[in-house]
C-alpha cells in the first residue's frame, strides 16, 4: 500500500470519526460543559471558600486543571469505545479490514478521532473555566504535552474496551466501575499530601494521579509527583496499550467471531 493510500485511509477514518461526534454535538460536547460548570459552581464557588487555599492557591484554581483533564479523559475514552464497538456491531470494520489498509492505520485513525473529541471538549471546558477562575499557564509545553499524551492514552484504552465488548452494556462497564473511581481518586479535588502515609502510598498506584499532577504543573507549577515520573508512566502505558491493541487487531480478536 503506497504512502498516499495510507494517508487517504487515515484521514478518511479520522474525518468519519470527527464528523460523527460533531453531528451529535448536543450529546458529545454539551453535557461535559454543563457537568463541569456544576463542579465549578458547587466545589469552586460554594464549597471552595470554606476549604480555603490548597497548596498556596485558591481552591477553585487548584481544581481547574483536574476538571479539564477529567473531561478530556472521559470523552477520549468514550468516543473510541462506542464508535469502534458500533463498527463491530454493524460489521463495517470488517469492510475496512478486507481492504489493504494496515491495522496500525485503522488504530491510529480511531485514536486520533477520540483525541480530537477529548481535546475539543478540553478547550470548551477551559473557556468555561475562565468564567470562574483566573486561568493561568505556568508551562505551556508541559500542559500541551501532558494533555495530548493523556488523550492518546485513553483513546487507546477506549479502543481496547471496544475490542473486548460483546454487547452495548460492556462499553459502559469500564468507565462506570473503573475509570470514574480512579479519576475521582486521582487528586482532582485534593492534594495527596493531605492523606495519611498509607493512603498516599495507595494513591501512587493510581496512574491517573500522575497525569493530573503533570497537567496541574503545566498550569500552576506545582505537583505532588515528580514530573519526569509522570511522563514515564503516561508514555509507558500508552506504548503498552498501542502494542496490545495492534496485536489484537491483527489477530481479529473480538471481531472475527
Amino acid at each position: 500500500m503506497s504512502a498516499e493510500s495510507v494517508r487517504i485511509a487515515y484521514f478518511t477514518i479520522v474525518t468519519k470519526e470527527v464528523t460523527r461526534f460533531l453531528r451529535i454535538w448536543q450529546q458529545t460536547l454539551l453535557p461535559p460543559v454543563i457537568t463541569t460548570s456544576l463542579y465549578f459552581v458547587i466545589f469552586g464557588n460554594l464549597i471552595g471558600p470554606r476549604i480555603g487555599d490548597m497548596e498556596g492557591f485558591r481552591y477553585i484554581d487548584f481544581i481547574v486543571p483536574g476538571l479539564i483533564l477529567m473531561a478530556v479523559i472521559t470523552n477520549s475514552y468514550a468516543n473510541v469505545s462506542s464508535s469502534f464497538f458500533s463498527a463491530k456491531f454493524q460489521r463495517s470494520i470488517e469492510e475496512i479490514q478486507v481492504s489493504p489498509t494496515p491495522e496500525w492505520v485503522i488504530l491510529l485513525g480511531y485514536v486520533t478521532g477520540g483525541m480530537a473529541r477529548g481535546l475539543l471538549v478540553g478547550v470548551v471546558v477551559s473557556v468555561v473555566a475562565m468564567l470562574f477562575s483566573g486561568l493561568t499557564v505556568h508551562s505551556f509545553p508541559v500542559m500541551l504535552s501532558v494533555i495530548l499524551l493523556t488523550a492518546m492514552l485513553f483513546a487507546l484504552g477506549g479502543f481496547l474496551n471496544g475490542l473486548f465488548a460483546r454487547k452495548f452494556d460492556d462499553v459502559s462497564i469500564v468507565p462506570t466501575f473503573i475509570l470514574t473511581p480512579l479519576t475521582y481518586l486521582g487528586g482532582v479535588f485534593y492534594s495527596i499530601n493531605l492523606l495519611p502515609p498509607f493512603w498516599q502510598a495507595v494513591s501512587h498506584g493510581n496512574p491517573i494521579l500522575y497525569m493530573i499532577n503533570g497537567f496541574r504543573y503545566g498550569f500552576l507549577g506545582i505537583s505532588d509527583i515528580d514530573l519526569g515520573l509522570s511522563y514515564a508512566i503516561i508514555i509507558a502505558f500508552a506504548v503498552a496499550l498501542f502494542w496490545i491493541n495492534l496485536r489484537l487487531l491483527k489477530t481479529g480478536y473480538g471481531i472475527r467471531t
